[in-house]
């Protein structure tokens, strides 16, 4: 039984032996086959080994088995041979069109720049040995067939209604106005018997650049897998809905971008590629074809619009009624997806808004034409003809502060398919001169006091007198202001009372608190009054006085203002203030003085009857 376990023992010991030698032999690997690629396009094929003995660096030998004759190798490339080619790749070893190409120092890739149908076949990838006794395997092959192309695109003719032309072979000439509509389309079918997909993309490049990956940009495309992505700059239109493609029955592909833009002109391409699952799983993109669609101009709504103003220059006098005139001019025919915006402004410089008649027509005044000062005055901007159109702005009552430089300036908006609007352009007319004939008003102030010396509790008067000299109904605005001096700094003014030029009086705060009153006390005469002045009231105090002219359409127009000169108020201390302080000192000494007194003797007193 023992001399039958040894031998039985031994071979256990062996066959463990040869499956431990067994992991770690050399291998070369492949991908899995088969392998379909199409004729004129290129293939690249990896080959690498593992689990080798020697320096890292290895090398590889390829050769290719024919079909017809599946026993005899052929040479390809070699990468320690350059004399390794057979006189069948020779050729194109040298030129470049096959090479062998290293990734790693234990892994190279087998390139064909340009496959044809005899290189259809099984490959071999094959390393010399560098180990110290052969062991594992030393090359593997892959089986790769050569398909005939059968991808084609086809580009459109040209629609009747689309301005354009056709001239032999060159792509469609379409010239569009920025925001209108672009529409093209291409054909993609492939008969290639294998089951594969397709993917189309549409992109532009810039007018008569070369076109290839670099310079094609891609606008947007629908994958293999059947997704549709945007590229770059469109994928935020594509979110916005601007742009789409979608497929047309089972071969047809459409691009429509809603609204173009001066940057989206250039040549249209699509590009159609085919694609092939190989047995690792992986997608390999086997034949690719490009097509021109069109040669597309757009023509900026920027460069189209322009706008005028008239007449060049007006005369006339305050409380006449002001017209001016805006025309504007755009792409013609009138595109119905533009909106224009039309304002006129006046000034030099930093121009003030007049009125502004926005995209929905709305007319909205600016700030200095409808407030609190000068009232809602009667100022209309009105569209007088369908877009772009002409507008016209009128003011009723012309006030002198309308005089100036006036400046229509024109907007262009595009609707996008959210509604919202994007500026596109926008314009400016010439300045217009507006020349205002009107009488001036001179205004007088002068205040004084009618009692010089105040006392202290007494009731001071300031009086304020106003001269207007004008033809015109004046209404006068008066104020009174004190001047406060903080510490070092210059005085400044702080309002006590003022009176509205409707003759609506409003009063302010005193220093010492006390009351005051405003009254007129005759036809241009109007008076302060401070009860009760205290030292905190001393200070200059003057009077401002504003004139308004009040127009036939309601609204008033400041004719000027000017500053009174300056009075004291000096509170004086009356004569028996300042006795008052020494009989109460004195008064207090005496009743002081009595007391103690008083005490000594009252003190002496008890003393005395204590003794008794």
């Amino acid at each position: 039984m023992g001399a039958v376990r040894e031998p039985l023992r031994r071979g256990v010991l062996g066959s463990l032996l040869l499956l431990l030698g067994l992991c770690g032999a050399r291998e070369v690997h492949l991908p899995p086959g088969p392998l379909f690629r199409v004729e004129g396009t290129a293939i690249s094929i990896p080959c690498s080994v593992s689990e080798y003995e020697g320096p890292t660096l290895q090398h590889f030998e390829w050769f290719l088995y024919r079909p017809t004759a599946p026993e005899i190798s052929i040479g390809i490339v070699s990468t320690r041979d350059p004399a390794f080619p057979y006189a069948l790749f020779s050729p194109r070893v040298q030129s470049g069109e096959v090479s062998v190409q290293r990734l790693h120092g234990d892994a190279v890739e087998l390139r064909v720049a340009r496959l044809r149908a005899e290189d259809a076949g099984v490959y071999e990838c094959y390393t010399p040995t560098t180990d110290s006794m052969y062991h594992g395997n030393y090359s593997s092959k892959v089986v790769l067939k050569v398909i005939p192309d059968m991808l084609w695109v086809l580009a459109p003719t040209p629609r009747p209604h689309l301005r354009s032309r056709m001239a032999g072979t060159s792509p469609l000439q379409l010239s569009l106005s920025e925001g209108q509509e672009l529409q093209l389309s291409c054909t993609a079918q492939s008969q290639t018997q294998q089951h594969t997909h397709l993917s189309v993309s549409f992109g532009v490049s810039a007018p008569d650049a070369p076109v290839g990956h670099q310079t094609l940009q891609e606008v947007v495309g629908v994958r293999r897998d059947f997704a549709v992505e945007a590229g770059g700059s469109f994928a935020e239109r594509y979110r916005a809905g601007e742009l789409s493609v979608a497929k047309a029955g089972s071969e047809q592909y459409k691009l429509a971008i809603g609204q173009v833009r001066p940057g989206d002109a250039g040549t249209y391409h699509c590009t159609v590629g085919e694609w092939i699952q190989d047995p690792d799983s992986s997608w390999q993109l086997i034949a690719e074809k490009r097509a021109a669609l069109a040669q597309v101009t757009v023509q900026s709504i920027a460069s189209q619009l322009a706008v005028s103003a008239s007449p060049p220059r007006v005369r006339l006098s305050a409380g006449d009624a002001l017209e001016l005139l805006c025309n504007l001019s755009g792409p013609v025919p009138p595109a119905p997806h533009v909106a224009y915006a039309v304002s006129w402004e006046v000034g030099e410089g930093d121009r003030l808004l007049v009125a502004q008649l926005d995209t929905d027509g709305v007319a909205v005044l600016g700030e200095s034409y409808a407030n609190s000062q000068v009232g809602w005055r009667q100022v209309s901007l009105q569209k007088l003809t369908p877009d772009p159109g002409s507008y016209r702005l009128r003011i009723e009552s012309a006030q002198p502060r309308d005089a100036g430089t006036y400046c229509c300036v024109a907007r262009a908006y595009i609707r996008s398919p959210n509604a919202q609007l994007r500026e596109v352009a926008s314009s400016s007319s010439q300045g217009l001169k507006v020349h205002m004939k009107s009488e001036a008003v001179v205004l007088e102030v002068y205040a004084w006091l009618p009692v010089p010396a105040t006392y202290r509790g007494d009731t001071a008067e300031l009086l304020c007198n106003i001269s207007v000299e004008s033809t015109q109904a004046v209404h006068v605005a008066v104020s009174w202001w004190v001047e406060v001096t903080v510490g070092e700094e210059e005085p400044q003014g702080r309002m006590v009372a003022s009176v509205s030029r409707e003759g609506v009086a409003e009063l302010g705060r005193r220093a010492s608190g006390g009351d005051m009153s405003l009254d007129k006390v005759g036809p241009q005469c109007h008076r302060l009054r401070l009860h009760g002045v205290q030292p905190s009231d001393e200070g200059r105090y003057h009077c401002a006085v504003t004139s308004w002219v009040r127009y036939p359409d309601r609204s008033w127009y400041n004719a000027g203002a000017v500053k009174s000169n300056s009075v004291a108020v000096y509170p004086y201390a009356r004569v028996m203030d300042t006795l008052f302080i020494p009989l109460i000192v004195g008064v207090a000494s005496a009743l002081f003085t009595g007391i103690t007194i008083l005490a000594t003797i009252t003190c002496c007193f008890m003393r005395r009857l204590r003794k008794r």
